[in-house]
């Protein structure tokens, strides 16, 4: 199987090295500075076992590949925002034997959020869901860090919308050889669903910085309480925090790197950071509105943490520069004076 990465960032970026480094086939598919840097020096990975860098075919768009071949797998790992485009140029493209992309490759998707998968589906006849667990950081233009050890990362992958069959199990048999614990499930939104709770946080994060403060943990858990009521009124189910601990516990703990290149912050900080004009919150904390709205929940502390977040991508605001105690007057004004979830 060929491995073809669109969005070669900090989990496409991670999950191609490590496919290279096990002898895996790995095309990349990048844009802008960090196209022309992997093209000139090739892709630098550090985790804790050290720092390699890799020089693979990388492509800017679909037909610099040519016909694509029966055994390719597309793994979808740009941001939920930048999801639509990737699957429109790709779907089309043709493959040897007289197909297309759409009629005849698996495509997974590798993100957060839950959205996607659903986009794929109305283009792709294989669609694969996967949860991603993989602690990384965009360093630079050519350069990711991933600190998990002693797996790299935790990557479910199953059917969408459900079930499993051998190209999954092919799919994790060849992440696990390049220590990524890839799990086949037959229920993968589940697990994504879990993840998207978790991922409520980053909104936090990428606003104030670190959660580590009283208030900002405050928001967050109101964030996710009403993701939790909201999953409850639609019906949908979510791993919980235990099962999901049980997965990662011995498997992915973070470890020190080299010099400085260790994870800063979570992707929807580093969206930030690097002044991208974009942020996936309106795949994050807007499904909870999205289905907070549809099945009359009201979600008021994630609009706010997708207004405020989507307002500083589009204003290029630097990450974790909006006080804690700003924030919390924001929540404040939706929730009351008193912003803390029942207990």
């Amino acid at each position: 199987m060929r491995y073809i990465i669109i969005g070669a960032g900090a989990v496409g970026g991670s999950v191609g090295g490590r496919l290279a480094e096990a002898g895996h086939d790995v095309v990349l598919v990048a844009r802008g500075a960090h196209l022309r840097t992997l093209r000139e020096r090739g892709r630098t990975l550090t985790t804790p076992d050290g720092t390699r860098t890799h020089r693979l075919p990388v492509v800017a768009r679909p037909a610099e590949l040519g016909e694509l071949r029966p055994d390719d797998v597309l793994v979808l790992a740009v941001k939920t925002q930048d999801s639509e485009a990737a699957l429109s140029a790709w779907s089309t493209r043709p493959v040897e034997g007289g197909t297309t992309a759409a009629e005849s490759l698996p495509l997974v998707c590798a993100q957060n959020g839950v959205d996607s998968e659903r986009m794929a589906l109305r283009r792709f006849a294989r669609v694969y869901g996967m949860c991603v667990w993989l602690p990384a950081t965009h360093v630079e233009p050519g350069t990711v860090a991933a600190a998990g050890a002693p797996c790299t990362g935790i990557l479910h992958i199953g059917r969408y919308p459900t079930g499993t069959d051998a190209t999954a199990h092919r799919i994790a048999a060849d992440l696990e050889s390049a220590k990524l614990l890839s799990p086949v499930v037959p229920d993968v939104l589940r697990w994504k669903y879990g993840k998207l709770l978790a991922n409520l946080a980053n909104a936090v994060e990428a606003l104030t910085g670190l959660v580590v403060e009283e208030a900002a943990l405050a928001v967050n858990r109101l964030a996710r309480a009403e993701g939790e009521a909201v999953l409850a009124a639609a019906g949908i189910a979510a791993v919980g925090e235990k099962e999901q601990g049980e997965v990662r516990a011995g498997r992915l703990v973070l470890k020190p790197l080299d010099g400085s290149t260790g994870p800063r912050g979570g992707s929807s900080w580093q969206s930030l950071s690097r002044g991208t004009g974009t942020i996936e919150a309106d795949y994050l904390n807007g499904e909870i509105t999205l289905l907070g709205r549809l099945h009359g929940v009201p979600t008021p502390v994630n609009d706010v943490l997708q207004r405020l977040t989507n307002t500083f991508a589009q204003e290029r605001r630097a990450a974790g520069s909006l006080p804690v105690a700003e924030l919390l007057a924001h929540v404040r004004r939706v929730t009351g004076p008193d912003p803390r979830p029942a207990t």
